[in-house]
């Protein structure tokens, strides 16, 4: 029997799992990635350290969901890149559309330590509910409207962008 520990992360079944809802269902699946070294994507598209990248089948080709990265070509202003991020790098994948989806804790910076004990719990709650045990942590994910122009290319995986009326598209972390 294997240990928790030993256990393969869960996390690449998780994203498999949503990307394969996502496209199932009609949605454009996106994730946010964590950017550090070990991260290959073209880092002029790096925001404060995070870039969110459009990984639906009509933004990417060879698109490779591996337990230990994800990889694939996409077009970045026309120009064709490969892009490689380590799954433990992806801190949420999600449906343009509506929001949808999951946010990953990032793992500790290399040297540090955590007890095993230490776990986190994500579940998503419907807008003003919050009940958590003491170890939860709760996210709580919202609608998204998209307000993308019609006249824009779609060779560039863009972020959702702010809309100027109703809700902006966010994940909301609730502690």
């Amino acid at each position: 029997m294997i240990d928790a520990p030993d256990a393969t992360s869960t996390r690449p079944y998780l994203i498999r799992a949503l990307y394969e809802w996502c496209t199932d269902n009609g949605f454009t699946p996106y994730v946010a990635v964590a950017v550090d070294d070990s991260v290959q994507v073209p880092r002029e598209y790096v925001k404060d350290g995070e870039i969110v990248l459009n990984i639906s089948l009509d933004a990417t080709s060879s698109l490779k969901l591996g337990n230990d990265f994800i990889e694939f070509k996409a077009r970045f202003a026309g120009t064709a890149r490969e892009i490689m991020v380590p799954v433990s790098q992806v801190s949420a994948i999600y449906a343009r559309e509506n929001g949808q989806g999951m946010v990953f804790p990032l793992g500790l910076p290399k040297g540090a330590k955590t007890a095993p004990s230490s776990s986190v719990n994500l579940v998503s709650v419907p807008d003003g509910a919050y009940v958590a045990q003491s170890e939860d942590k709760v996210v709580q994910l919202t609608s998204v409207e998209s307000d993308r122009r019609n006249d824009e290319p779609n060779d560039q995986p863009d972020p959702p962008r702010p809309a100027s009326t109703g809700p902006r598209p966010a994940l909301k972390r609730v502690k």
